[in-house]
C-alpha cells in the first residue's frame, strides 16, 4: 500500500499536544506518532517493523539523533511494545535492540504458564465449568477466572524490558511528549485511553469511549493486554475506584484516536494482520460446523484487526470528501490534515502459525486441542494469539522487517529521512 495521506477530520479541533512541554530533543522534528495494534504473539511482526526502521535511520547517519516518534501509542501486545520504546526513548535504537532481543528468545511460559499443573488449574477447570458449571457455580473457589494465567508476563516486563520509572524524566527532559495505552472496562462498558505528558491536558470524551490522564504502570499494560477469555482482567483505580479492564482491542471504534488527540501532525501505524485478508489458502469447499477454536479465532480477529482497518478505511474517505471541498472551506471546518503511513503483514499471519502450533508446550496443545485446534487443519487462528515460541516470532520479526525495507522509500519520506550517512 503506497504511503496516503488521511485526514484528522474525526476529530476536529484538537491542537499540538499541550504548549507547557518543554522544548528537547525531539523538538527537532515534527510531531510523528507510533500507533501499535494489539494482536498477542502477533505483536512480534511490529518488531521486524521497528527493527528495519532503526536500520534505515543510522543508514540516514541518525544514530543518536532524537526519539523519532514523541507521540506513543499502543493497544494490547501492541501496548507492550510501544512501553518499551517510551522507557529507552533517548536511546532508540538501543531500545529496539533489547526488544528484539526478547521477542527472538521468546518462550510461552515468559508469557503465561504452561506447565501441566498451571493448565490443569486455570484451562481445564474453564472447559470443566463450561460443561458442568450448572451444578458446580455454587462453589466460588472453582470458578476460574481466565483460560490462561499470564501472571509471568509481569516478571518479563518488570526484567527485561520496561524500567516505567524512567519515563517522568524522559518526558520533562523532551525525549518523549505523550505515551497512551487503551483498555476496556468491564466495570463500566466504556473504551479507556490512559496517557502520561509532562503538563496537565484535557482528556477527550466521546460516545462510550474517554481518556483519563495518570500515570502509566505496569498494571495499565497487563490491563491493555489481557485477552478476553483467555488472560484475567486486571483491577485499576479510576475516579476515585477500582473498576476491572481487559484488552483495549474491545470496543475500540477509533483507533487512530488517542494519539492524533495527543497532538500527532503524521502517524505510522504498524498493525497485525492484513489490511485485506485473503482467504485461507487451504479453502474448505464442504466446511463442517466450525470449531470452537475456529469461532474463537474469527473473534479475536474481528476484534484486533477489522477496527483498524475500518478506521483507516473512514479516514481515506473523509480525507476524500476534504480533497473535494475549497480551501477556504476547510479552513472554517477548522480540520487539520494528517499524514499516514500503515504497514501491515503482507502474508497471512493464520497460516504462519499454523506451521508452528507444534511448538507450544504440549499441556497448551492439548487444552487447544479440546478446542478444535490442529496444526494439520490450518486452525492457525487462535494459536497465532498465543504462539509466544522464537520460531514462530522470529519468523513474523523477519517478515515485519522486510515489509518495511520493500518499503523503505516511503518511510524515508515520511520520517524526512533525505540525505543517506556517507559513513556506514
Amino acid at each position: 500500500m503506497a504511503a496516503e495521506q488521511f485526514s484528522s477530520s474525526l476529530f476536529p479541533g484538537q491542537a499540538a499536544i499541550a504548549s507547557g512541554n518543554k522544548a528537547g530533543p525531539s523538538s527537532s522534528i515534527s510531531q510523528a506518532g507510533l500507533l501499535l495494534s494489539g494482536g498477542g504473539a502477533r505483536a512480534a511482526y511490529q518488531v521486524g517493523v521497528l527493527e528495519a526502521i532503526s536500520e534505515l535511520r543510522r543508514a540516514h547517519g541518525l544514530k543518536h539523533g532524537p526519539n523519532p516518534f514523541p507521540i506513543l501509542a499502543g493497544t494490547s501486545a501492541g501496548a507492550i511494545n510501544v512501553a518499551a520504546l517510551a522507557c529507552h526513548c533517548d536511546e532508540f535504537d538501543h531500545a529496539v535492540q533489547r526488544m528484539v532481543h526478547v521477542w527472538r528468545n521468546m518462550h510461552t511460559d515468559q508469557i503465561y504458564k504452561a506447565d501441566s499443573l498451571s493448565v490443569l488449574r486455570s484451562g481445564a477447570r474453564w472447559l470443566t465449568l463450561l460443561s458442568l458449571g450448572w451444578a458446580m457455580a455454587r462453589w466460588s473457589r472453582m470458578r476460574p477466572r481466565a483460560l490462561l494465567d499470564n501472571s509471568p508476563l509481569k516478571a518479563l516486563m518488570s526484567s527485561e524490558l520496561m524500567p516505567f520509572e524512567r519515563i517522568p524524566a524522559l518526558i520533562d527532559s523532551g525525549h518523549l511528549q505523550a505515551l497512551a495505552i487503551t483498555a476496556s472496562s468491564y466495570s463500566s462498558g466504556q473504551h479507556i485511553t490512559f496517557y502520561q505528558t509532562h503538563e496537565a491536558q484535557p482528556p477527550w470524551v466521546r460516545d462510550q469511549r474517554r481518556a483519563v490522564q495518570t500515570t502509566l504502570t505496569p498494571d495499565h499494560l497487563l490491563a491493555s493486554s489481557a485477552l478476553p477469555f483467555i488472560f484475567p482482567a486486571m483491577p485499576l483505580s479510576i475516579d476515585g475506584h477500582t473498576e476491572y479492564f481487559g484488552d483495549g482491542s474491545m470496543r475500540q471504534t477509533a483507533p487512530l484516536a488517542p494519539p492524533i488527540h495527543l497532538g500527532a501532525s503524521k502517524l505510522l501505524v504498524v498493525g497485525a494482520g492484513r489490511r485485506y485478508e485473503p482467504p485461507a489458502t487451504q479453502p474448505r469447499p464442504d466446511a463442517s460446523y466450525p470449531t470452537l477454536a475456529q469461532v474463537a479465532g474469527h473473534a479475536l480477529s474481528s476484534i484486533f484487526l477489522d477496527t483498524l482497518a475500518v478506521d483507516i478505511e473512514r479516514a481515506e474517505r473523509i480525507n476524500h470528501t476534504l480533497s473535494l471541498i475549497s480551501p477556504a472551506e476547510r479552513i472554517r471546518s477548522h480540520l487539520r490534515p494528517l499524514e499516514v503511513l500503515a504497514i501491515t503483514p503482507t502474508q497471512r499471519i493464520d497460516d504462519i502459525a499454523t506451521r508452528h502450533i507444534d511448538k507450544l508446550p504440549r499441556p497448551v496443545r492439548t487444552l487447544l486441542g479440546t478446542l478444535g485446534v490442529r496444526s494439520h487443519a490450518g486452525d492457525g487462528a487462535l494459536a497465532s494469539y498465543l504462539l509466544f515460541e522464537q520460531s514462530y516470532t522470529r519468523e513474523l520479526m523477519a517478515l515485519g522487517r522486510s515489509d518495511a525495507l520493500a518499503r523503505r522509500e516511503e518511510i524515508c519520506r515520511f520520517m524526512e529521512w533525505t540525505t543517506p550517512a556517507t559513513n556506514q
